[in-house]
Formats: C-alpha cells, structure tokens, sequence
C-alpha cells in the first residue's frame, strides 16, 4: 500500500476544506514503511514533513498523487510544499503551485497565523486540537494563566470559550506577537489578554502576583535546547500549583517528548504535587495515532485544592 492509501479520504471529506488538519501521521509508526512522514493540510497548502532524505523523483510523485486525490475531493491546492527536517534548519521546497509562506488558516472557526519556510514550527501543533476544544467548553467566566504559550492557541480558545482573563508568558516575544495578532484576526476584546515574554524560571514574582488562577495551561517545548529541560524544571512548575490556583482550580498539563511517558508525569505530581488530583487524560484525534500511546502527545486535566 502507498500513503495515499493509508489516508482515510471519508474522514478528511467530511471536513471543511478550509480546516487545518493532518492528512498522514506517519511518525506514530503505526505503518512501519511510512514512519519518515507526515503531511498537513493547511489550507491552501499541503506540507509535506520529511524525517528522513528521499529522492526528487519520489518527492515529485508524492506530490502529484496528493494534487489529484485532493482535486477529487474538491479541495483547492495552491502549493505543496516539503519540509526536510531530516536536514540542519529544516528547508522548504516548493513542489507543487505558488511560493506561499504568510497566510491565515482556520481550526474550528477560529483563525491563526501561519509562516512556512523560516521555522520548524509553523504555528499551532494539530495534535492539541481536542485540549484546544476542552478549553474553549470550560473557560467561560475563567482566569487562565497560559505558561509556553507560544502565538497564543491556547489563549485565542480560551477567549473565544468567554474566559474573563488570559495571562500569556513566553520566552519568546515575536511568538507572542503572532499570538496577539490571532485575537485581533478573532475580534477579540484584548483588554482580556496580557502577555509577559520572559523566562518563567528566572522569575516568578509577576505570575504569582496577578494570579490565583482557575486554570493554568503547561504545554513546555520538549527538544528546544537552552529554554527548558523537562526532567527539571517540570518538577519546579507542577510544585507550584497550589500557590498558583484558586480552590478546586485545574491545571491542563501536556507533554509531547517520546522518551517521557504517563508515568513521568504521574510521578512529579506525587513526589511534587500530593493536592493534584487526575481527573481525566485527554488524547489527540484519532488519526494521531501511535504504535506506542505514550510515545504521542500526553494530556492530563488535574484538579488542584479541591
């Protein structure tokens, strides 16, 4: 079987074509031959993600089999693009269509900044989009502090949820920046949201003062060098809860580093945290799936006080 067949066409059929979406999720290594690749459609681009270095000829034969089974289904490609993670700064090339690096997509009827062809990222990570919902149905009259908030996913839900205050902090400034630039491209009251772009660990003093909080969001980079090493400073943040939520508050903690699992997380909240409750784990949609479970991303709703 090819990856074109691997793609369930109904699921992505039954979607908007406007939707962002992942078409392919090979790097579950759920199909063994495949696990070199993913694609998503980000719409009007296909962007191909490649771990691992194939020939032009099978890069441009890809390409065209994704041009004509998207045509079949009515949906406009404008480019296809592949990202070479499998090579040092992750080039872009296009295959297919337009040079396309700037443009706004949707998830949800909400709309986001997307840059191609300068960073890893591009943006917003797909596999959060059933935590991204749980938040928009539970934020309503909420105080939400977003800890690695990157262009704000998390904050743009929360507010569109009726959240009545997000507090955003990142490291990085330009990420906040996109991420003020999607509550303005969702009208969004910004009165609402506040944004601190420096490093958490250096500095506690502004998130405790402003809060306590009824939810906090903790979504760190798992492979960012020089920002946070996860078996350290996850520890530093989760011993803070208490002190950072109001009674009964939640906290979302997710976690997307193959080499940690449930466990991992699990025991920092013991050892850390003995007032955090799990009360639920939230997965990723079902075509995220991993051969693995716990080599995937990792969502745990906590209660915290109660």
């Amino acid at each position: 079987m090819t990856i074109i067949d691997h793609i369930n066409w109904e699921r992505i059929r039954a979607l908007s074509q406007f939707e962002l979406q992942r078409l392919f999720h090979g790097r579950g290594f759920c199909f063994s031959d495949f696990s070199y690749i993913n694609i998503d459609w980000l719409p009007p681009v296909i962007l191909i993600i490649l771990y691992k270095q194939k020939k032009q000829t099978w890069l441009n034969d890809l390409s065209l089999q994704l041009l004509t089974k998207m045509q079949s289904i009515c949906f406009d490609v404008k480019s296809i693009q592949v990202q070479f993670r499998c090579r040092d700064f992750s080039p872009t090339q296009v295959l297919f269509g337009e040079v396309i690096t700037d443009f706004i997509a949707q998830e949800n009827n909400l709309y986001y900044k997307i840059n191609l062809g300068t960073k890893q990222n591009y943006g917003i990570f797909l596999d959060m989009k059933n935590a991204r919902q749980w938040l928009r149905e539970n934020s309503k009259g909420k105080r939400i502090l977003n800890l690695f908030a990157y262009t704000c996913a998390f904050s743009n839900v929360a507010i569109e949820g009726g959240a009545s205050h997000v507090i955003n902090l990142d490291m990085s400034k330009a990420a906040l920046a996109i991420g003020r630039n999607n509550h303005r491209l969702n009208q969004h009251d910004l009165s609402k949201v506040k944004y601190l772009g420096h490093d958490l660990f250096k500095s506690w003093g502004k998130v405790q003062r402003k809060g306590p909080y009824d939810i906090v969001i903790v979504d760190p980079p798992s492979l960012q060098k020089g920002s946070v090493n996860i078996k350290r400073d996850y520890p530093k943040i989760i011993r803070r809860f208490p002190k950072l939520l109001n009674k009964g508050g939640l906290a979302l903690i997710c976690l997307n580093s193959p080499d940690l699992n449930f466990t991992f997380l699990e025991e920092v909240m013991q050892t850390e945290c003995q007032e955090a409750k799990i009360i639920q784990k939230i997965m990723p949609e079902d075509h995220f799936i991993n051969f693995i479970s716990d080599h995937g991303m990792k969502c745990l709703l906590v209660k915290v006080n109660d």
